[in-house]
């Protein structure tokens, strides 16, 4: 629901809460006996599946979703956020030490992490890694609690016009900030808006895109399209990838860092930090582009780029902030505006709206427990991972030894009843089978599935709002050219087509996703 200008004011009125009694209210919440467990678990299992190659964050939230319909919306949000940012800390354990990046945001890792390894140092590579990951993290965290009421009191002022303009916004970011190719990227946008506007339609009832299917009448459920786009497809893929050795552990050797490390270390992790901070915050922003992006900047600014790739403790203590500084601050547009900014914010959202919770500035006034508990979680969280990532170094690197067709059978197991508990309904497992077939083609022939699920997501509320503006304009388009903030908003996002039809903007781009 979007408000107007008076009802903004009101809503400003009651987010005028000192942040101090805001943060109390979370800890009442995220310090409950329930909450700290799903936290703990989450936290535990977001580090295994870091550790793990190929088990990534999103296809794992996209299989566990079905799991949050039996739990509180506060307890199911506080696990999946615990898997997210515990994946980005145990990443770095195997990319340190077994030159295998177990997310995407850790190979970086891997250019530097491992070489320091390989010379006796994966020590001080893994502690540098987890004390930068955890500053980071915290920064992202205080970040998160100082920007909410600033940006709720924005977003509640917002009217149709406005909120259509920065979904259009948060669409081309993703197009612009994809890894692939940017005409497959908006391929897939436009396929993702049209997958959201399947069902019938509320205001002339016109039966859309349900080539007769009743089931469709209400449109394409959210649960079949993530895990089938992301679990099932994901977990075949990587089965039909064949599986080298991973190669013996190197020794940790002496923990300490040297004051040389220390020296090197922390302005990059502060450098990381700021970038991780700010490229979470992007439409299309994520962990693993702000890991890149933290790299290639300390490798411009070294007075010697060569040692970049040799064991330069700076592409260690830089990647590993940044992308949990990103991971933390990526909950930011979600919360507070109800635009994710990757596909993951995009299952964490709709994971809220099954429950009946919407983000955007309403989440801190109608839903203030479920808010500031989850900013209050991680703050616990952040401090259990610190806990237990470093002491169960080894432990956490023989789950490598269990065979992956076993953990993938699972997963798919795993999947397919989680769908089906959803509605006892078993059209809905043969849609995920459906979608876990597409998002298999989309893998082979490249294509990313992650712009697909944005514009699925923000699809039906794109149309929704346009309406509204259309309606409220009278069918004059010049409405998002009258509100200023609409155009500021239309004005960016060509400003980012332009830049990303610019062949020197293009070369960057893809000298940055090759390094």
């Amino acid at each position: 629901m979007v408000l107007g200008q008076d009802a903004g004011a009101s809503v400003w009125e009651k987010l005028k809460l000192d942040l101090f009694s805001n943060l109390a209210l979370g800890a009442s919440v995220a310090l409950s006996v329930n909450s700290l467990g799903y936290a703990f678990l989450g936290c535990m299992v977001g580090t295994l599946i870091g550790v793990l190659p190929g088990i990534g964050p999103v296809s794992t939230i996209a299989m566990l979703i079905p799991l949050t319909y039996q739990l509180q919306p506060t307890d199911g949000l506080i696990m999946i956020a615990g898997i997210y940012y515990g994946a980005q800390y145990g990443g770095s354990t195997t990319a340190i030490l077994l030159n295998v990046p177990g997310e995407t945001s850790s190979i970086v890792t891997c250019l530097d992490g491992h070489p320091m390894a390989k010379q006796g140092r994966a020590g001080p590579a893994l502690v540098v890694s987890a004390l930068g990951s955890f500053f980071a993290g915290m920064v992202g965290i205080v970040l998160t609690a100082m920007l909410a009421l600033p940006l709720a009191y924005v977003g509640a002022s917002f009217g149709a016009p406005e909120y259509f303009a920065l979904m259009v916004l948060g669409l081309i970011g993703a197009v612009v900030l994809a890894q692939g190719s940017p005409i497959k990227a908006v391929a897939m946008v436009a396929v993702g808006v049209l997958m959201g506007l399947v069902g019938i339609d509320i205001d002339t009832a016109v039966w859309r895109f349900t080539f007769g299917i009743t089931d469709l009448a209400d449109g394409l459920d959210f649960v079949p399209v993530a895990v089938g786009l992301f679990g099932i497809a994901d977990v075949i893929w990587q089965l039909c990838k064949s599986e080298g050795s991973l190669g013996a552990m190197a020794k940790i050797g002496s923990w300490l860092p040297t004051r040389e490390d220390v020296r090197r270390a922390v302005p990059a992790s502060i450098r990381g930090t700021i970038v991780g901070s700010l490229m979470g915050i992007l439409p299309g922003g994520g962990a693993g582009l702000a890991s890149f992006a933290s790299y290639i900047i300390e490798k411009k600014i070294a007075r010697d780029p060569s040692r970049f790739g040799q064991g330069a403790i700076e592409g260690v203590a830089g990647p590993e902030s940044a992308n949990n500084a990103a991971a933390q601050t990526n909950f930011i547009p979600m919360l507070t505006l109800g635009i994710p900014a990757n596909a993951l914010m995009a299952m964490m959202m709709g994971a809220l709206t099954i429950h009946g919770i919407q983000p955007g500035p309403h989440l801190l006034t109608l839903n203030a427990k479920v808010f500031w508990g989850l900013v209050v979680s991680m703050f616990v969280g952040n401090v259990m991972l610190l806990i237990i990532n470093l002491p169960l170094i080894k432990i956490w690197v023989s789950f490598l030894r269990i065979p992956y067709s076993a953990i993938y059978v699972g997963i798919l197991v795993f999947s397919v009843v989680g769908v089906y508990t959803v509605n006892n309904n078993i059209l809905d497992v043969l849609f995920t089978i459906f979608f876990g077939v597409i998002g298999v083609l989309l893998y082979r022939f490249k294509f990313e599935p992650a712009p697909l699920l944005l514009g699925f997501v923000l699809g039906k509320l794109m149309e929704t709002n346009f309406r509204k503006a259309m309606i409220q304009s009278g069918g004059d388009f010049m409405i998002f050219v009258e509100r200023p903030v609409a155009l500021g908003l239309l004005i960016v996002a060509l400003g980012l087509l332009l830049m990303l039809l610019s062949p020197t903007f293009f070369r960057k781009r893809k000298e940055m996703f090759a390094e």
